[in-house]
């Protein structure tokens, strides 16, 4: 009996270590997201905003409601591929078996 208790003790680090490195990982990479040529942003990992670039024609000063929701929706869409890029890692790391309920990555 202790020694599976030891066993998995040991599998909760190494999969705690991987988990780390993933977590470094991420944070250095960049996730982009476009609506036409108009809004552009792109986060890193860890969902920090490191680029939004808005062109002229998406400036008009009589409308910007419709700017505003450009920027929510492409900084959104960026988050989201960077969320993506954390679940497949995550499945890569348990083999495709979820976590439990109320349980996620530490980033």
């Amino acid at each position: 009996m202790m020694r599976n208790l030891g066993g998995m003790m040991k599998k909760v680090q190494e999969m705690q270590s991987r988990m780390e490195e993933i977590q470094a990982e991420l944070e250095n990479q960049h996730f982009s997201a476009s609506i036409g040529s108009a809004v552009s942003a792109t986060v890193t990992g860890k969902g920090r905003i490191v680029s939004l670039k808005i062109s002229s024609d998406a400036c008009d000063p009589s409308d910007t409601e419709t700017l505003e929701d450009l920027v929510s929706s492409v900084v959104n869409k960026a988050l989201d591929e960077a969320e993506a890029a954390k679940s497949a890692a995550l499945s890569d790391l348990t083999g495709g078996l979820p976590l439990p309920p109320g349980m996620k990555l530490p980033f």
